[in-house]
Formats: C-alpha cells, structure tokens, sequence
C-alpha cells in the first residue's frame, strides 16, 4: 500500500491534487525552500546596490535582471509543480533538497556574473536546480497517466533548453559567441523556457491550486520586502561608519521604512486566490507578470541602500541618479501591480485615474532633489504611495 502524504512515509504514489483541495496552504518545506532565495536574492540585490553606488546602475541592470530571471524562474517552476504534485514523500523530499542546493550554488555565482560577466556559477546552479525538476516531473509523469505528456513535455522542454544555456556558457567562454550576442541569446532562452509551460499545459492542464499558488507568491513577496529592509540595513551601517546621525539620516531611513510598509499595503489590499480561481486562463499573465514585480521590489532595496547611504558619505552617483534608483522601480512596482492584478480582478481597486496619477508624480519628484535633498525626495515618494493606498480604501469605509 502507497504511503499517506504527511512526510512520514517512504515512498507514496505521485498523484494530481485537488483543483479544490481546502485549506490548501503553503508547507513547511515549502518555507524552508524559500529560505534558500533569501540567500540568492541578498545577494543579487547587494551587487546591483554596488554598481549604483558607483554610478554604473545602467551596466549593473543588465546583470540585475539576467540573474533575478534565473532565480524568479527557479522559484517560480518548483512552486507551480508543487502546487499539482507536493506529494511530500522522501523521495519528493530529497530532489527538493537537490533544487535547494543548486539555489545557493547559483547564490555563490552572482559575484563573477555581475563583476565579470563569468556566468559559469550561475549557470551550473540553475542546472543543478534542473536536475532535480525534471526528476520530478518524469516521476510525475510515470506515476500520473492522465497528465503523462504534459509531465514529459515539461521535462523534455527544461531538458532541451538547460542544453541551450549550457551550450551559450560554453560558446561564450571560448570566444566562439560574440559579447554582443550574449544579451539577445539570454533574452532568445528566456523566452523559449517561458514557452514551454503554455506548450506543455495544451495536452492536459496541470491542477494547481489558485489559493495556493496565491499564497506562495504573497510569501515571496515578503521575502523580497524582507531582503529591501536588509538593504536599508545595509546602507545605515555604511552610513554610520563615516558620519554622525543627523536629520536627513534619520528621515531617509524613516522614510524608506513607510514606502516598504505601503508596497507591501497595496500587494495585500486585494487577494488573488479567488480572482485566480475564477480566471485560471488568465493565470499565465499574472504569474509571468510577477517577474517584474518581484525584480521591481528588489530593486527598490537596493536603491534605498545606496539613499541611505549617500546621506552619510560622498558616492560616485549623483543624487539625482540615487533619487530615481528608488523612484524608477517603484513606479514599476505600481504600474505592473495595477497592470497584473487587473485581469483576474471582479473590480478595479483603485479609480482608473489614481494609479497614473501617483506613477507621474513618483518619476516627476526626483527633479525637486536640488530643493529638498535626497531625503525629502524619498520621503515624498512614501507620501504618493501612502495616498494611494488612502484614494483605494477610503471608499470602503462606507461598507
């Protein structure tokens, strides 16, 4: 007889969970494999946070957003299997721990992806990550026959494509693959790994869990708040090591606190597991959409670090430049929200005018810097999102 799926058996079949399942919610070896991101996560975003600093945050960007893909999309593809197949068994247990490994070899890379282009540790943590999903995914498809093509079809994909990665490592190391081609053929896998779900989900649909899937994102979303608190963090201790406290050190610092606790008031202020549930055709846009949103978030980190910081001591970047590294991934924060949450909405949360609105003014307001110093300018922008979350609420008061 198969074991029961509490974790305390050895082997149990792996079988499709319930579209329905109730109560439904994140396990803790879920949490435990977020845990591994955290690590990932620091340390990209203390790395774009440097090359802010030293004024190359355009050159810094690109191996930003090259490397929160490969960690996004990590996350992203053990999440949604987990959603239809945590069966929790030791064997489910043991390839988790594979993908938990290949996170922190991938964490240990981003140093020499962003310093010297040198994505080879990166790149064998993503497939070492690989190697443990598409384990599960062939086990799923041998243990799931109605969903055995879609099963295989995912690991056939991932399987492909991690050739595809690997063959750009190669050719790029040896020259054989212009610099200038490195970014379009990024971009080309990226695409093409962000196909294979659509191709794979056409056979038979896989049943993952709206509540749940919704769930996961929300944690993942504090993680990365989590990690831009530590970013201000880290940008206080470098403050303090050069200058005494004085009042723009506090109030940038205060500031950064309330912008954090509003982007994480207006993520919150409408729930996506019913509006998923409703609309899973429309799951794709949202998950995908989130990708943004989460680099968004990270990125606000690293500005704040490099805010708070710039209070203290003279740095490479202007003020200007460290103004809109906070402001610039802010206004994406609020417009992709607005942009992924509105398909799978009964009803807009906010008046259609207010979002726009408050996106202008957060890219207008780093041009008052010269009046009102970096502080000032970080202070304002939590203003803007503190009253955007007052013109989403204030009519609910009336129920």
């Amino acid at each position: 007889m198969a074991a029961q799926t509490t974790g305390s058996g050895i082997r149990a079949r792996m079988r499709a969970r319930p579209i329905d399942e109730p109560h439904r919610g994140a396990s803790p070896l879920e949490l435990l494999f977020d845990l591994t991101f955290v690590v990932a996560v620091a340390a990209v975003t203390a790395r774009f946070a440097h090359d802010i600093a030293g004024a190359h945050a355009m050159a810094g960007l690109v191996a930003f957003l090259q490397v929160f893909y490969a960690i996004w999309w990590a996350w992203m593809n053990f999440t949604w299997f987990a959603s239809s197949y945590d069966n929790d068994d030791v064997p489910y247990r043991l390839l988790t721990m594979v993908q938990m490994a290949g996170v922190l070899v991938l964490a240990a890379g981003v140093p020499a992806a962003a310093e010297d282009g040198d994505y080879r540790g990166v790149t064998f943590g993503y497939l070492l990550m690989r190697v443990g999903l598409v384990s599960q995914w062939i086990r799923a498809g041998v243990e799931d026959p109605a969903r055995r093509r879609t099963a295989f079809r995912y690991a056939a994909g991932f399987t492909v494509l991690q050739a595809g990665w690997l063959l750009r490592l190669l050719l790029a190391g040896t020259g054989t693959l212009p610099a200038a081609a490195e970014v379009p053929v990024f971009v080309l896998l990226a695409v093409l790994e962000l196909a294979v779900p659509p191709w794979a989900e056409r056979t038979a649909r896989t049943t993952w869990h709206p509540h749940h899937i919704a769930e996961r994102y929300g944690l993942f979303t504090i993680i990365l708040l989590g990690e831009s608190v530590l970013a201000a963090s880290r940008g206080v201790a470098g403050a303090l090591e050069t200058a005494s406290v004085d009042g723009a050190f506090v109030l940038v610092a205060g500031s950064g606190l309330v912008l954090l606790f509003a982007l994480w008031w207006l993520y919150f202020l409408a729930p996506a597991g019913q509006g998923l549930s409703d609309r899973r055709h429309r799951s794709y846009l949202w998950g995908y959409g989130h990708y943004g949103i989460f680099a968004a978030l990270a990125a606000v980190g690293a500005g704040l670090e490099v805010a708070v910081e710039r209070t203290g001591h003279g740095l490479a970047a202007t003020p200007l430049a460290v103004c809109y590294a906070v402001a610039v991934p802010a206004a994406a924060f609020l417009v992709l929200l607005w942009l992924v949450h509105a398909p799978i909405a009964a009803q807009p949360a906010a008046h259609p005018a207010a979002v726009p609105g408050c996106v202008t003014a957060v890219l207008l307001l780093p041009l008052a810097e010269p009046l009102i110093g970096i502080a000032g300018v970080v202070a304002a922008l939590a203003a803007v999102c503190v009253l955007l979350i007052t013109l989403v609420i204030a009519p609910a008061r009336e129920v």
